[in-house]
């Protein structure tokens, strides 16, 4: 990620109250209750609505980090949570629940960016604004935040084309692009393409992974293993972090050893770099992302103008939402070389959370201490 001139500081998780939120899915969905207050929506209520939780970022970061904002913000105000698990019918119930309780503004991250656009378009004919964060769904949003996505992909196809080094111009690559439901995916497939069509032999083998799917992602890599042979395959980008551990796993498993890079800085992402195991990730930082979007939320909740917060504007990806208020933040390649300078630094991990006892020796010869 670093970028941004913003520095990562991760705020004092919010503790979860373990309070009910009525039809909000099903039992072992992942959905949580109000963090930080009980009863119905009102006036001073958001809903934070997240997809999965197969991404570390979501539970461990983005959503601890915007309760966090939004009690700084407005002390009394409340936020009422819920994970999708990955379900996009839980998360039509968990919407609906929201509006059913008078929440007047939500917080959503869609799982499937298409589905949303009848429930968003129905919250806006009762007054309930609806920002869209990291994914843009469909529908009358009322402001979107994320990051310059397709720019995403084209920094992850050239810092593949830079692990390939001299060889890149003689290199097969296979693609593991995200899931089809995510709005982000296709933009980062773009990216990708548009470095990697140009600068690498050519594309060998590619495949859409639905949910982001790790276990799926190792058995497409197996795949294109069995059916491209061991020796043609030189380099192999994953759309995220989850994938490309699945990916090494099956290259491993042949004793393929070839550059993967991946994204979303996860942590195992961070270890698997350092160990060599793994290229690159991409660092996309969260907390300003977070941030803003409490900020908005909090403005909309009083009623004030966003303005001065959403400099840009999108369409949606339909074309028939035009002029979205938008902020977007770019990101920055990691590598073992500037781990400690990007994320140790920001302060998203400690060291010692990344060098654990197997990664120890690794961690010392990157100079990280």
């Amino acid at each position: 990620m670093n970028l941004w001139t913003r520095r990562v500081v991760i705020g004092t998780a919010a503790v979860s109250m373990a309070l009910s939120v009525a039809a909000c899915g099903k039992a072992g969905d992942g959905g949580k209750a109000a963090d930080g207050g009980g009863g119905g929506g009102d006036s001073k209520t958001i809903g934070l609505l997240l997809p999965e939780n197969k991404t570390t970022r979501y539970e461990t970061f983005d959503r601890p980090l915007m309760t966090a904002k939004i009690r700084e913000l407005c002390g009394d105000c409340k936020v009422m949570y819920n994970n999708a698990a990955q379900d996009t019918e839980n998360q039509k119930k968990q919407f609906d629940a929201l509006i059913t309780q008078g929440v007047k503004v939500i917080i959503l991250d869609p799982v499937d960016y298409k589905a949303t656009k009848s429930w968003v378009n129905q919250a806006a004919k009762k007054g309930v604004k609806v920002v869209a964060y990291d994914r843009l769904a469909e529908g009358q949003i009322s402001a979107y935040v994320s990051y310059d996505n397709e720019k995403i992909g084209r920094l992850q196809g050239e810092a593949l084309v830079k692990a390939l080094g001299d060889k890149a111009k003689e290199s097969d690559v296979v693609m593991i692009n995200g899931s089809p439901t995510d709005p982000n995916a296709p933009f980062f497939k773009k990216g990708a393409h548009s470095v990697l069509d140009k600068q690498v032999k050519k594309i060998s083998y590619e495949q859409d992974i639905p949910d982001w799917s790790s276990d799926e992602a190792n058995k497409k890599m197996s795949a294109a293993i069995d059916s491209l042979g061991k020796s043609a395959i030189q380099g192999v980008y994953s759309a995220n972090d989850g994938m490309a551990g699945g990916i090494i796993t099956a290259l491993k498993n042949q004793g393929v050893k070839v550059p993967v890079g991946g994204q979303d800085s996860e942590l195992a992402g961070l270890q698997r770099i350092l160990k060599g195991d793994q290229a690159f990730t991409i660092y996309k930082q969260i907390k300003p992302q977070a941030d803003i979007t409490a900020e908005i939320a909090v403005k909309l909740l009083k009623g004030e103008k966003t303005d001065s917060l959403t400099p840009t504007k999108v369409d949606s990806l339909s074309g028939e939402v035009k002029g979205i208020p938008a902020k977007l933040y770019d990101a920055q390649i990691v590598t073992k070389d500037n781990i400690e300078d990007t994320l140790v630094k920001d302060k998203v991990y400690k060291v010692s959370d990344i060098c654990t006892p197997d990664v120890k020796a690794a961690c010392e010869a990157a100079g990280i201490k």
